[in-house]
């Protein structure tokens, strides 16, 4: 009775949004109608490591579906220059009209808008057939929404209309308002092109433009994150995690990207410059030179950042060390090095064996207190943690990571995380003792994400501590499902020139996925069908070069860290792999070297991708098959329960 009467009360306030039989049935309609449309498409991009150029072009173009769209709509009506000068005005249509007169005689201008608004006007009929008319609505441009929804649902067999229809054409050349018009259309294209975008990890670090990124993803209609290691460590930085600010720099230092740090988010490097040139002013600092990067740097400014990086790097080790001691349970006290070094000879006992160091400089470390922050140091971290936690841009940007993140996402029948589920040498869910409970597979990722937002949110100075030490620990730390390596060889790298010591021995997962026996015990673990299920993975370059493929286990894991990165193409071969997940089935990209958007503009040509077909289904996903159209259901069920109350008299009509 008790669920009777609780079902009642809901029916009784689900009939306020619905007041009569009318208003509920014309909703189970819609509803109804719309679980027959085609799923929407999704588009799944990892590791872009503040890669922005490339990053935005593979937004736009889709991963080659915009181009693939346009090269089967026109084949017959178009040549295929003149195919791909479409193209490369919908992806970058200011650009294009500012090269017009280039190719288009004046006598002829109008001529050309008329057939390129005319062929727009196709595309975005095409790509905006899967979705509502409401849907459509909310996503037209303000300024031109009336104009745009006429021209979309044109009937072009019916005469009474083919005067009205040219005369909207018409008005909008003899304006001057083509030019706009087409911006607007354009970027209408791209946003109904791609319905999802899943980005799985690893946003920061390496490339120039991180904030440019997230600037973009700011206003991106609909996005989720799967947290990268990259990510998570300046979301801990946002937070304040001392640790992790250091880390952040220090990188930011090591491959010469300053350009986020100091001119995306303007964090303020004076304290740590003006500390390194006092503290390292005759050290040369060989080892802590700055890698190569997209900027030029002259010699002093490349010292200056190399005194700055061993300064960050020695206050990162003692910071790091607080963490470690406060936190037992983390199992890391092997990574407690600075007590281990004898700094009268210059060696180090590591693993019972002596190593010489190549700098043994370290006027801000007391041998007796190895650990203890100069108060100097103590200076430099206060204040870099105040710039990072008064930084309103990069708040803004980790408020979205983790509005819209998660370590791991279950979508559409495909789990996504960016890293791995840890695993021991015989295969098993590594098990990690977290609050004194021993935590594993999903159970261990659900920890880890509740710790994660406490580390961000809570009021509690002991729970943020603890979820700010977590951060830094995901960063680091020989468990993290989103390192996945034994140790992080920082200290080893810098000081130690015997590369057996730098080697980060990665976890027993990286071996086990390839396996579709593992794959599918861990689709089992987060409530996932192994039989039509697929995993989604980055983190871990695959290296085309030497013959690796992105597909393991049969199909069943995919990896689309493919290099998008330039750091990593050397290695890889490519620039990176995307994959679209749309009605007909799942499509690979591999991306070749993308060198700027001005040199595509230029050349007249688009990004060069090949596309493999992974899964080709044999009758067209429905939304009613996706995890939205299993909502939508509920609440068709829900109706037709309200319907039938109204008719038993059990609710009134309003």
């Amino acid at each position: 009775m008790q669920n009777d009467d609780r079902d009642l009360r809901y029916l009784e306030l689900l009939a306020r949004q619905y007041p009569t039989i009318q208003a509920a049935s014309t909703e189970i309609i819609n509803l109804s109608a719309i679980l027959n449309l085609p799923k929407g498409t999704e588009h799944f991009l990892s590791d872009i490591h503040g890669e922005y150029e490339a990053f935005l072009h593979v937004l736009k173009n889709g991963s080659g579906s915009l181009r693939r769209r346009i090269e089967e709509m026109f084949s017959d009506s178009m040549l295929d220059h003149e195919r791909r000068l479409l193209t490369l005005l919908i992806y970058y249509p200011d650009e294009m009209l500012s090269r017009l007169p280039a190719y288009v005689a004046p006598e002829d201008m109008g001529d050309w808008y008329r057939v390129t608004l005319f062929r727009l006007t196709r595309v975005c009929r095409s790509v905006s057939s899967k979705y509502t008319r409401s849907k459509v609505r909310k996503a037209l441009p303000p300024a031109f929404a009336y104009i745009i929804e006429e021209l979309l649902h044109e009937n072009e067999a019916a005469e009474n209309k083919q005067e009205y229809y040219q005369s909207i054409i018409e008005t909008i050349i003899s304006t001057g308002g083509a030019p706009a018009f087409i911006a607007a259309m354009a970027a209408l294209i791209q946003r109904m092109n791609i319905d999802h975008l899943h980005i799985i990890g690893d946003v920061y670090d390496r490339g120039p433009g991180a904030h440019i990124i997230m600037d973009a993803l700011m206003d991106y209609h609909s996005v989720d994150f799967q947290w990268g290691n990259h990510d998570i460590l300046w979301m801990g930085a946002a937070a304040g995690g001392d640790a992790c600010i250091a880390n952040v720099i220090r990188i930011c230092l090591r491959y010469s990207n300053m350009e986020t740090l100091e001119g995306g988010y303007g964090i303020r490097m004076l304290p740590l410059a003006t500390f390194a040139m006092s503290a390292y002013a005759d050290d040369p600092c060989e080892q802590f030179r700055p890698k190569p990067g997209d900027e030029e740097y002259t010699d002093n400014e490349l010292i200056l950042m190399a005194r700055m990086q061993k300064a960050i790097t020695i206050i990162q080790l003692k910071l790091e060390a607080q963490v470690i001691r406060r936190r037992p349970e983390f199992e890391m006290g092997d990574r407690l090095l600075l007590d281990k070094i004898d700094y009268a000879r210059g060696v180090i006992q590591l693993d019972g064996q002596e190593y010489s160091l190549n700098d043994s400089n370290f006027p801000t470390i007391d041998p007796a207190d190895p650990y203890a922050l100069t108060v100097e140091e103590q200076g430099v971290a206060d204040r870099l943690r105040l710039s990072f936690l008064e930084n309103d841009k990069l708040q803004a940007h980790v408020a979205l990571l983790f509005r819209k993140g998660s370590m791991y996402l279950a979508f559409n029948g495909n789990l996504l995380y960016h890293g791995c589920i840890p695993m021991d040498a015989d295969g098993s869910f590594q098990a990690v003792t977290l609050d004194g409970q021993p935590v594993a597979g999903k159970s261990y990722l659900d920890r880890i994400d509740r710790l994660v937002r406490q580390g961000y949110f809570s009021h509690d100075p002991m729970q943020r501590q603890f979820g700010q030490d977590m951060m830094w620990y995901l960063w680091a730390g020989p468990k993290s499902p989103i390192f996945g390596k034994r140790k992080m060889a920082t200290f080893e790298r810098y000081f130690i020139e015997d590369k057996a010591t730098h080697v980060e021995e990665r976890n027993a997962y990286y071996t086990f996925r390839d396996q579709e026996e593992t794959v599918r015990r861990i689709m089992e673990e987060f409530g996932m069908d192994p039989d039509t299920s697929h995993i989604v993975n980055g983190h871990v370059p695959v290296r085309v070069r030497r013959g690796e493929s992105p597909v393991k286990a049969g199909g069943k894991l995919l990896v689309i860290d493919g290099g998008f990165s330039r750091a990593y193409q050397r290695e890889t071969g490519i620039a990176g792999y995307t994959l679209i997940f749309n009605s007909f089935g799942l499509l690979l990209a591999a991306h070749e070297g993308f060198e700027s958007a001005q040199t595509l503009i230029e050349s007249g040509t688009d990004m060069q991708s090949k596309t493999q077909i992974l899964q080709a289904n044999t009758r067209r996903i429905r939304v009613r098959d996706t995890d939205l159209g299993r909502d939508i259901q509920h609440q068709v069920d829900d109706l037709r329960a309200l319907l039938d109350a109204y008719r038993a008299g059990a609710v009134k009509q309003r």
